[in-house]
């Protein structure tokens, strides 16, 4: 028997970024199968030495944004190593990019070499001004909506930056099946404060304005709309507890012997507590109910009192309680196997979080050194012979 191909890997792409998104992008379409060559200056693009960096200062994140890719360096602000990126890109029929795409590499004058090229291009504002995470985040209205008070609180998660680089992945196979259907090319240009934009309208908080006049105020930690909030336990960790249905709502009575005083709110506060909105608005009649039990109970006891009970919890941790502690975060779970990252050591690293039925999952991928397959890619596709290779070299148009 056969053993079935990755979803993609009949596609070629080749990406000329930084930072998150795009390289996030590529990575998803890389980890699916596709060859993605990630073309960077010589010496490395802005984000080659970008936070947190292994003893030997090679960036941790940037090795984590590009596994499973193919890594090629060439002088782009030179003629020939744009004419070199330029064939690269013909060949391929698709480029991925966060740069400025003007002149050589605008859409318009790749295409007059391949018409029915796909280039899949993310911008900051929608105006083509530049913008990135955390000046798109301050306008969300998230960061005035998050926290105990008034002030902002920037999350430290780039949820715009994780939400474009899917999007840019989704936006290119849109791209891609319509070529395969008209044989079209297509430039796609996704703007990272559209991504922002959109969410926040898909998550009813445009409509809540609009309709009901309303502003989400900050609430710390409870769950809005709902019942959910983070509790102390006896050995000084912290849980989130949540209730989102009536069935979830009435395991937590059972699990914890407080069903008979849980259930006393309701008639004191004129609230239906099997009723979403009930639970918010008595929550802090809840909460001090359920306080002094978290609070007898360490995190062991709460885990073994809550198994197999059909309750949403979890236990708040660090990245290192994370990485230790966590099963799921352990080659205990198929996404997850160990590498040897060039200049790191060992390395615990993911493949892509889909599981088909299908096809197989591709296995962990490290990430390439920079510049690792700039010979094997100019001699591979390009048919450069050896000399010529190492004329571009000597040159400094490839390294």
């Amino acid at each position: 028997m056969t053993t079935p191909s990755l979803p993609l890997d009949d596609i070629s792409i080749v990406e000329i970024s930084a930072f998150i998104a795009a390289p996030l992008g590529g990575m998803t379409l890389a980890q699916l199968g596709a060859d993605v060559i990630r073309i960077d200056p010589i010496g490395g693009n802005i984000d080659i030495a970008r936070w947190p960096l292994a003893p030997d200062g090679s960036s941790l994140y940037w090795a984590g944004l590009n596994k499973a890719k193919r890594s090629i360096t060439l002088a782009l602000s030179t003629e020939a190593g744009q004419e070199i990126a330029r064939a690269l890109i013909v060949q391929s029929g698709n480029l991925l990019t966060n740069l400025p795409a003007s002149g050589w590499m605008s859409h318009a004058e790749l295409s007059k070499h391949r018409a029915d090229l796909i280039m899949m291009r993310l911008i900051g504002n929608t105006d083509g001004s530049a913008a990135i995470d955390y000046t798109v985040n301050c306008a969300s209205g998230f960061p005035l909506a998050t926290g105990p008070d008034a002030a902002p609180v920037n999350h430290v998660l780039p949820a715009w930056d994780i939400a474009a680089g899917l999007y840019l992945s989704t936006g290119f196979l849109a791209a891609e099946r319509t070529r395969s259907h008209t044989g079209q090319g297509q430039e796609i240009v996704l703007s990272l404060a559209d991504v922002m934009l959109a969410n926040v309208s898909n998550l009813g908080y445009v409509a809540d304005v609009m309709i009901n006049g309303t502003v989400r105020q900050p609430m710390g930690n409870d769950l809005y709309g709902a019942f959910g909030r983070d509790f102390a336990t006896a050995d000084n960790r912290r849980i989130m507890l949540a209730a989102i249905s009536n069935r979830q709502w009435r395991a937590i009575g059972k699990a914890t012997g407080l069903s008979e005083r849980l259930a006393m709110i309701g008639p004191m506060m004129e609230v239906d507590l099997d009723d979403e909105g009930g639970r918010f608005e008595a929550r802090h009649a809840i909460c001090a109910v359920l306080e002094p039990w978290f609070a007898r109970h360490t995190l062991a006891e709460i885990t073994t009192a809550f198994a197999r009970s059909g309750i949403l919890w979890g236990p708040y941790q660090d990245f290192g309680q994370l990485v230790h502690d966590d099963p799921r975060c352990s080659p205990a779970n198929p996404m997850f196997g160990e590498v040897d990252q060039p200049g790191v050591g060992k390395l615990l690293v993911n493949a892509v979080p889909l599981a088909f039925t299908a096809t197989p999952r591709r296995k962990p991928s490290r990430a390439p050194r920079l510049g690792e397959h700039t010979e094997e890619v100019l001699t591979g596709l390009l048919g450069m012979s050896s000399l010529q290779y190492a004329k571009l070299v000597d040159d400094g148009v490839a390294a």
